[in-house]
């Protein structure tokens, strides 16, 4: 008769440091490469380039940051773009934090079908919303350009506002609404005073994620535009004749503000955690 012998305690530990050392090494190696083009964007926004093409390493300098807005047409674009962007976050946010407030609290009848809907006006294609979009449009006689965009944008991301309040809602305690409510606070008041500090993170985090989406929106953007330039389409029309090493200082510029506002978040999450 033979008998198996059972690991001992220090090859199980061994074991485990090696399953766990196998998964950093992996997660590091999947960081490394989503942030490799963020890397070379960034480094070639230095680049010494004497033409358009910007697509070989000739040098060091700094004058494509002196010299940001000496492309009027991709200025224009970017303002933009930013412009679109901190409209949809407002709208999309006053628009879709009720919503998102509702579904988390209530249990109301045709509550599974508006889950459905968010859900999948998440998971479809987007050229299936920016051309059913530009059905619209066109049927409705409207003129694309500016505000048609603001509108595709915000219809795109009404979803993503109402998803994150309402997994906000999950962690939400609604006695301590009606402990104000009994100590004489009015609706108004115990929503401005207790439920939304609460509900705030879910909410900033909305608004900051349909910004980013509308800033970076490209295929939504190029179907209802009509005359209006966002940054995504100057750099795609651009990138037909090369270009120009202001796009990456501006893609930059872009990304350490993200950084920047990012870790604004969480320090102000460990601040109110502490």
């Amino acid at each position: 008769m033979t008998t198996t012998a059972t690991p001992s305690r220090t090859v199980r530990r061994r074991r485990a440091v090696r399953r766990g050392s196998g998964l950093r090494l992996w997660t590091w190696l999947v960081i490394g490469w989503l942030l490799l083009p963020i890397a070379v964007m960034i480094l070639f926004g230095f680049n010494d380039t004497s033409g358009k093409v910007n697509f070989t390493w000739q040098g060091f300098t700094l004058t494509w940051y002196e010299h940001l807005f000496a492309i009027p047409n991709l200025t224009d674009a970017l303002l933009n773009s930013l412009g679109i962007g901190l409209v949809v976050a407002v709208v999309a946010t006053l628009l879709g934090t009720p919503i998102g407030m509702a579904l988390g609290r209530y249990r109301f009848r045709g509550r599974g079908s508006v889950d459905l809907l968010l859900f999948a006006a998440i998971a479809a294609p987007e050229i299936a919303l920016g051309a059913a979009l530009l059905s619209l449009f066109i049927i409705l006689g409207v003129p694309r350009g500016y505000g048609t965009v603001v509108v595709a944008h915000v219809a795109f991301c009404i979803p993503y506002v109402a998803i994150t309040v309402r997994a906000r809602m999950a962690g939400y305690d609604p006695t301590l609404e009606e402990a104000a409510r009994d100590l004489g606070a009015g609706p108004w008041t115990a929503f401005r005073l207790v439920t939304l500090p609460m509900l705030l993170p879910g909410v900033v985090s909305g608004a900051l994620l349909c910004f980013a989406l509308s800033v970076d929106d490209y295929v939504i953007t190029s179907f209802n535009a009509g005359r209006t330039v966002t940054f995504p389409l100057w750099v795609y029309s651009a990138a037909r004749t090369g270009v120009p090493p202001q796009v990456n200082v501006m893609g930059t510029l872009i990304f350490a503000a993200g950084l920047l506002v990012a870790g604004a978040n969480v320090l102000l999450a460990r601040r109110r955690a502490g």
